[in-house]
């Protein structure tokens, strides 16, 4: 139980995170707040892997692997996630979370050997129906000025995404989820402190109250909260297994911009809240070796 509950609390943090970023964009550079976002959780990061005195089982080659995992995500994953959000709305980026088991389940099965039964298979299937209506359903929950764009640029996210699961359910086994999710941070940190120095990148002239702790938030809470609650409960359990939590992300975002925002939900939007639930619980039964 406390894998799934630490799945869960990272789908919730992401999900505020769709929130999130929809303010602070409309106010900072996507660059800008992607750095400050790995500053800030590196910041928070490596002194706690300093105090633990963390070792690490290095093997020869693992660095390419770290690097594969860092370019998959934060990187190119934020980058797509950013322009996706400018051009979307929060509702519409959330439903093609759903995509994330699915394109997880065939990366483990082709490169990790893993396997599903159909029980597990039916219940993506059942919660990804449950992610689409209740989504499709729904009202934007901010201006989609380009809907389309954004949610392939989404979907691209997602691609980024299934690299990363399956590069840090290898690195898992040598290595913690804390020192993974530090990998990601100074990774990013490098990444998008380079990209701050082109001519493209513009850097904030006013700091506005809210939009400046909701970097802090994305940093602290977001970015090392739920990488590691994430990559720490990859490592206990299959990769197909934990990825049906994604589809708890679009639930979580209705419920949030619900209760944040003053949206509200109709009886089929809480039905298909149901049927997203009931799908996850229904895959959630042990699949194959791992």
């Amino acid at each position: 139980m406390l894998p799934a509950f630490a799945l869960s609390t990272a789908m919730l943090l992401w999900a505020s995170a769709f929130i999130a970023l929809k303010i602070v964009f409309a106010v900072f550079d996507p660059l800008a707040v992607l750095f400050a976002r790995m500053i800030i959780a590196s910041c928070c990061l490596l002194p706690m892997l300093w105090q633990r005195g963390e070792r690490w089982r290095y093997q020869r080659g693992d660095w390419r692997w770290m690097l594969a995992m860092g370019l998959a995500e934060p990187c190119l994953y934020f980058l797509f996630e950013a322009q996706a959000l400018v051009n979307t709305s929060a509702s519409q980026a959330s439903v093609i979370t759903a995509t994330l088991p699915l394109l997880s389940g065939v990366g483990a099965m082709l490169f990790l050997r893993e396997k599903m039964t159909p029980r597990s298979w039916l219940g993506l299937v059942v919660s990804f129906v449950g992610v689409l209506w209740l989504t499709l359903d729904g009202q934007a929950s901010a201006h989609a000025p380009h809907p389309a764009l954004g949610n392939l640029l989404e979907f691209c996210a997602m691609l980024c995404a299934t690299c990363y699961v399956l590069i840090a359910k290898r690195l898992s086994r040598r290595y913690s989820a804390l020192a993974i999710t530090g990998m990601q941070t100074v990774l990013g940190s490098i990444w998008f402190g380079a990209a701050l120095l082109t001519p493209w990148a513009q850097w904030p002239t006013h700091f506005p109250l809210l939009p400046s702790l909701l970097v802090l938030y994305l940093g602290a809470c977001v970015t090392l909260g739920a990488y590691g609650l994430y990559t720490w409960a990859v490592s206990k359990m299959p990769v197909a297994h934990a990825s049906a939590f994604i589809n708890l992300i679009p639930l979580f975002t209705v419920l949030l911009a619900w209760l944040l925002l003053g949206e509200t939900l109709v009886g089929s939007q809480w039905l298909a809240c149901l049927l997203v639930l009931g799908g996850v619980v229904l895959g959630q039964e042990r699949a194959g070796s791992h």
